[in-house]
């Protein structure tokens, strides 16, 4: 990571910008500065087409959501146009609708109305529809909310804003439809954080830097954001008092949760290689469990663990048992549940994920153990218990690459092994390789997408889960490792997640009994028996049997 400034220099520069501007007096302005000069690019005719890179979550959208109102607002002869938004996911639409009716009421402009309709998608495989959203003004332009393909742009002119740009399917189709605007006095905005130093946005920024290009640029980076007065914006949102300590401490807290994606995150330095597999927001928006739902439990134990006595390994190993027992306890005895074992043993933590199949089929985290230095028999120890004791096991995937191959063995002959899914056996063993990731990673993906998981609040899992990125087509985890020596991650809890989601698809089978009572028989009567209602130790079986 490449934060510029410590914490302490920090708080220092700000506390001397502070005493620069100590006539600094009244209410501030309602847009911060890296707003307005957006704004007033966009109300530039001398700008047709602006490019923005940009940190995460510093309100550029809610400023461009006040250029759209300002240009769908005016008169035909003042300028005035449609104004349509566009991005990755409909909550973010539907935000932009919500902040461009708030700057209409701000600005005093009658907003007709604010709703939803359907938007015609048709195309050469027949014709369908999306859900859209549209705010009709006064002056008889429109603001609207489409989706990311590019025919949702035919027959359309006006201002056009792609936001968060790296992110959407097809950036080079959707901006060839979007360009096609300019003939006819249109503005394009393109406004991103950054998603790899091979994806399309990144591309078209290189271009304009290198002078290949002659699109107007900005580049607002979490710092800059920061001396515009980000900071001490959200302290009068929210009613904080702001000081520069304040300051330096929360902006070392955003720095630390980003953790290694810091610099493509907040300081508009894209990651070498081909772009994340799942981005930042996405992830963010699926960790939804607290900790008492989800727990994560993290064992790290002394290198010379296995020199020491076996009373004090006994002592060290104790109370890391005693919190997963608590876990296990915890778990819903009615659900279905499957597991996922990343094995490590030095360089990276071993992880055994856990996850619980809801009603819906949604999949729900409800365990995770992390391991560093942890060794195999207590690695194995560690998990023998949680196949044995959560509630409807319906399958284990361990990585059997290299040395997981022992533990994968000994699990396998414990608890069965399953070649395919016509077994017996609860452990998958999987030899990792790019096949098994081209095939078995897009389901986590599309669960993510669908909303259809929810994982537990955990920086570190959302740096493993960014470490993974698409390589010449594939979701892969690069060979480098992140993170500060001795504590090095490798997407490891992205590969424990892929294959305990991998394990809760395959088809299982669930066994149990039913007692079965002995056959009347007319020569013998509770008298004579004395025991006759009571059940052989027999019974037979019932199969129960489920694809996911």
């Amino acid at each position: 990571m490449n934060a510029p400034l410590s914490k302490a220099q920090w708080e220092e520069l700000r506390r001397q910008s502070e005493a620069a501007v100590l006539d600094e007096i009244g209410l501030p302005n309602v847009l911060l500065t890296y707003q307005q000069k957006a704004v007033g690019l966009l109300d530039s005719t001398a700008v047709s087409v602006l490019f923005i890179e940009k940190s995460r979550r510093i309100g550029m959208t809610w400023g461009l959501a006040s250029a759209a109102v300002l240009k769908a607002s005016r008169a035909k002869s003042a300028g005035g146009m449609d104004a349509m938004y566009i991005s990755y996911s409909q909550e973010m639409t539907r935000e932009f609708i919500d902040a461009c009716a708030m700057w209409a009421r701000a600005f005093s402009q009658a907003a007709l109305a604010v709703d939803e309709f359907l938007f015609d998608d048709s195309d050469e495989h027949g014709e369908r529809s999306i859900q859209a959203f549209r705010i009709r003004l006064a002056s008889g332009f429109e603001i609207l909310a489409l989706s990311s393909a590019p025919r949702t742009l035919r027959g359309k002119q006006g201002l056009v804003i792609i936001d968060e740009a790296a992110f959407v399917d097809n950036l080079k189709e959707l901006l060839k439809a979007a360009l096609a605007f300019l003939m006819w006095g249109g503005q394009v905005v393109v406004c991103s954080t950054h998603n790899g130093t091979d994806n399309e946005f990144n591309i078209q920024i290189q271009d304009i830097l290198g002078g290949r290009s002659k699109y107007a640029h900005m580049r607002v980076d979490f710092d800059q954001a920061l001396m515009d007065g980000l900071y001490k914006r959200i302290c009068l949102v929210t009613g904080r008092k702001w000081t520069p300590e304040c300051e330096a401490e929360w902006r070392q807290e955003i720095v630390d949760f980003y953790g290694d994606g810091a610099d493509e995150e907040l300081f508009c330095v894209p990651a070498q290689g081909s772009g994340a597999w799942l981005t930042t927001p996405l992830i963010e928006a699926r960790m939804t469990l607290d900790p008492a739902e989800a727990p994560v439990i993290r064992i790290e134990l002394p290198t010379d663990f296995l020199q020491r006595p076996a009373l004090e390994r006994r002592h060290l190993m104790a109370p890391h048992v005693e919190a997963i027992g608590e876990a296990l306890e915890g778990l819903d005895p009615k659900s279905l549940h499957a597991a996922g074992y990343d094995v490590a043993r030095k360089s990276d933590p071993a992880i055994l994920e856990l996850l619980a199949i809801e009603t819906n089929l949604n999949r729900r985290s409800a365990l995770t153990v992390e391991m560093r230095n942890v060794p195999f028999a207590e690695q194995k120890a560690i998990c023998a218990d949680v196949f044995r004791n959560a509630p409807r096991l319906v399958g284990a995937a361990i990585d059997a690459t290299g040395m997981g191959m022992n533990l994968a063995e000994d699990l396998g002959r414990e608890f069965g092994i399953r070649q395919d899914e016509t077994g017996a056996g609860l452990v998958w063993q999987v030899t990792l390789s790019s096949t098994w990731y081209n095939e078995h990673f897009p389901p986590v993906k599309t669960a993510f997408e669908d909303g259809a998981i929810a994982l537990a609040r955990d920086a570190e899992h959302v740096v493993d889960l960014r470490l993974v990125k698409v390589i010449r087509g594939i979701p892969s985890i690069p060979a480098e490792r992140e993170g500060q020596a001795g504590k090095k991650r490798h997407g490891d809890f992205a590969v424990a997640l892929a294959l305990a989601h991998f394990a809760s698809r395959m088809e299982w089978r669930e066994y149990d009994y039913e007692a079965a009572r002995p056959a009347p028989n007319r020569f013998d009567s509770p008298e004579r028996d004395g025991d006759s209602d009571r059940p052989f130790r027999m019974g037979h079986m019932r199969q129960h049997r489920g694809i996911f």
